[in-house]
């Protein structure tokens, strides 16, 4: 099993991306690449925490390649908007990777020149090393599959899982 932790938005739409995916066996939602030794959700949303709503993708390389989980990332954000995404405004919302040793930090490299194939040279994604991680909210796990119905859900999340589920339709949990 690997696991990445990658940022590109609301953490919610990742989390539920993800979790469409044959061969991904976990995904926690946290934050990461900030300076605040204990975020939480309310501090996180003001900006000035550092860390970035992220996800911790767990999944085995024998049945999804890595390539694909980091191709899905570079497909469901739009990684040329610097500190946002949509309406989600904020160094929160930047999109990053994180990566955990120089094998990651290889494949993040490639992943973001592979992606510059059609998003062009305005890709602004970070590639950080990883430090603490940090769980978010038990409210947030899942958020997307609990909570169906909610507004930000129905308007942001459900394209994204549409979106991914027309590209990547091979890699679909049956």
């Amino acid at each position: 099993m690997q696991t990445f932790v990658v940022a590109g938005g609301c953490f919610w739409c990742l989390d539920a991306v993800y979790r469409v995916l044959r061969g991904v066996s976990d995904v926690v939602s946290g934050y990461t690449g900030g300076t605040t030794a204990t975020p939480n959700y309310e501090a996180v949303c003001t900006g000035r925490t550092g860390h970035a709503e992220a996800v911790a993708v767990t999944f085995d390389p024998d049945v999804i390649p890595a390539s694909v989980i980091l191709d899905v990332f570079f497909t469901l954000h739009d990684p040329t908007q610097l500190n946002r995404q949509g309406n989600d405004v904020g160094t929160q919302y930047r999109s990053a990777m994180f990566y955990t040793d120089d094998g990651q930090k290889q494949l993040f490299e490639t992943a973001r020149d592979r992606a510059a194939e059609w998003w062009g040279s305005g890709i602004t994604t970070t590639i950080e090393p990883l430090g603490d991680y940090h769980e978010a909210e038990d409210y947030h796990q899942d958020f997307f599959n609990k909570n169906p119905g909610q507004g930000y859900c129905m308007a942001v999340a459900v394209p994204k899982v549409n979106k991914i589920r027309k590209s990547y339709s091979e890699y679909l949990v049956s």
